[in-house]
């Protein structure tokens, strides 16, 4: 994969991240939201579920990110 691919998929790691990360710190604040647009009201668990899918998917982005950094510095 060329430079600029590992970079798109940094990018996409990062938005990943930050898109979780946010809907799990709101949850928080508000048990009863719907988060990200109900995208996750078929988890279940309930709130609990929610959460962990939303942190297992955060850490997932990281990774990724992390993963797509490493490999587009080694190939420089």
């Amino acid at each position: 994969m060329s430079k600029g691919g590992y970079s798109a998929v940094q990018i996409a790691g990062m938005v990943i991240t930050v898109v979780c990360a946010q809907a799990a710190i709101r949850s928080f604040f508000d048990h009863d939201a719907r988060q990200l647009w109900g995208a996750f009201d078929w988890v279940p668990g309930g709130w609990g579920g929610q959460l962990v899918a939303l942190l297992i998917l955060t850490l997932a982005g990281m990774v990724l990110a992390g993963w797509a950094h490493d490999r587009a510095k080694a190939n420089s």
